[in-house]
């Protein structure tokens, strides 16, 4: 297929599977939060906002949910079908730690679902505020084992290689290992941000059509709060991920970078644009800062960044692309902060809510968050190559041993059926943004909403679900 091999095809593959999923659960991750932030809100408050912005969230994330755990089960096959090598090699650190995924999280998750969308008439505020909470916490714990799984990938530790396989000798090692911490912190930071990001887009998207009510200014300026806290945290969590990979990974760097040569003895330049050539071993077109690069990357003057000429060719990944996806995602992470603060400034001046040039970079910013995520797992996976466990065992040596075409036809059938099913779904999901949260003044108009019998009944039939009269009487009796 396009003079392309069976591992070309299969890592082509996986990317592809890895791409779609991993925008469900950096949405999951964050919209959980935002559910149990705004039912404890409205619990402490009794401000029917939050209600109305909760039952609006919990059918999007609804969605969002089906689709992840399906896209997920089709990567965990190909374990299996196209990379059996590596399960072989390295299955035994792997695969306990994808299961006490399952066990802890995805299981914490599954139980206390059904009450967050289908209890609200049928349990208490409080314990459906504990199954919300409960619902959130085991997100969060399956991003813990999942990146635990691949930061072992990344800076392996805690195990030995015992008759050319893999064999864990120590569990907090191999679970704690080296770039675990920062990518955690990272990865989870940044799902909250995707989030933010994406309420703030569709509140945009409302108030740019003139439809300014109390939940939608509610949803925007919860958003720029979100960005103007987070979005600086998040570029500190980066650098300090950068100098972990400096340390641990420093031909990642120098291809990020784009850095080829430190014969001059001079520090290293930040090279702000250019087209790294792999062939000709040097960045063409180069824009460039001096000294910046060593500044950034080793906090002196002086001191150089390693270069890709220090290293074999067989061991360098592939600069041009990891060089840009590594600038797409700090460009993105520097119109977040700039978001943020413009947000601070319009809301010092009373004008966050109808400034027409800022509600439309709100908008145009919706898919940034998921945008950097991709890019910077671009960036750290293929910075990876040509480990598949770094140091230990190449991509070359993990492949099945499957053929051009069984490997063609299978991708052209996942690209097919995906663009096919989870477009469909994510589809339904922008209609379900469009429509906006529906308020109490909607609900006397006949519009429907959480409980009211123009309600469609999906997603899932959670949508149906909504909070009487008895409820919010409940509610502000306690408070």
């Amino acid at each position: 297929m396009f003079g392309l091999e069976a591992l070309d095809l299969a890592r082509m593959q996986f990317a592809f599977t890895v791409s779609f999923h991993i925008i469900f659960p950096a949405i999951t991750i964050g919209l959980a939060s935002y559910l149990a932030v705004l039912e404890g809100l409205w619990l402490k408050t009794g401000q029917e906002v939050y209600r109305d912005l909760y039952h609006f969230w919990s059918k999007i994330f609804a969605v969002n949910f089906g689709m992840g755990v399906v896209s997920g089960l089709v990567m965990a096959y190909q374990f299996g079908t196209n990379w059996s090598a590596f399960s072989d090699f390295a299955g035994s650190v792997t695969g306990p730690l994808l299961t006490y995924e399952v066990l802890t999280a995805f299981f914490l998750e599954a139980g206390f679902l059904g009450v967050m969308l289908f209890g609200w008439n049928r349990v208490g505020p409080n314990l459906h505020f504990f199954a919300t909470v409960m619902v959130a916490i085991g997100t969060i714990i399956s991003t813990f084992w999942i990146l635990a799984s691949n930061s072992w990938m990344q800076t392996p530790q805690g195990h030995e290689i015992i008759d050319g396989r893999v064999v864990p000798v120590d569990w907090l090692a191999v679970i704690f290992n080296p770039s675990f911490p920062y990518r955690l912190l990272h990865m989870a930071t940044a799902a909250f941000l995707a989030t933010a990001f994406f309420v703030g887009a569709s509140a945009a998207w409302h108030l740019l059509r003139g439809r300014d009510n109390p939940a939608i200014r509610k949803m925007l300026s919860m958003a720029m709060w979100m960005a103007l806290l987070v979005a600086p945290v998040q570029a500190f969590i980066g650098d300090l991920h950068g100098l972990n990979t400096l340390k641990h990974q420093p031909v990642k760097i120098a291809a990020m970078e784009g850095h080829w040569d430190n014969s001059s003895g001079e520090a290293t330049p930040l090279i702000l644009f250019g087209w790294p050539d792999m062939e000709r071993e040097e960045t063409r077109f180069k824009v460039e800062v001096p000294y910046l690069g060593s500044l950034i990357l080793t906090h002196s003057l002086d001191k150089q960044v390693p270069a890709l000429k220090e290293f074999p060719k067989e061991d360098r990944p592939n600069s041009t692309v990891v060089f840009w996806s590594f600038r797409i995602m700090v460009a993105l992470g520097l119109l977040m902060i700039l978001a943020g603060v413009w947000s601070l400034w319009l809301r010092w001046r009373g004008g966050l809510f109808g400034s027409r040039p800022f509600l439309y970079l709100c908008l145009w910013m919706g898919p940034s968050g998921l945008i950097a995520i991709l890019a910077g797992w671009f960036t750290t996976e293929m910075g990876r190559q040509p480990w598949v466990v770094y140091g230990l065992m190449r991509t070359a040596d993990a492949v099945s041993n499957q053929s051009v075409t069984q490997m063609s036809l299978t991708l052209v059938t996942f690209v097919v059926v995906y663009f096919l099913l989870f477009g469909a779904g994510l589809g339904y999901m922008m209609r379900l943004v469009r429509k906006g949260p529906v308020t109490d003044e909607g609900k006397e108009q006949g519009i429907g909403g959480p409980g009211q019998h123009r309600t469609p009944a999906r997603p899932l039939s959670a949508t149906e679900e909504g909070m009487d009269d008895d409820d919010t009487a409940a509610i502000e009796g306690r408070n």
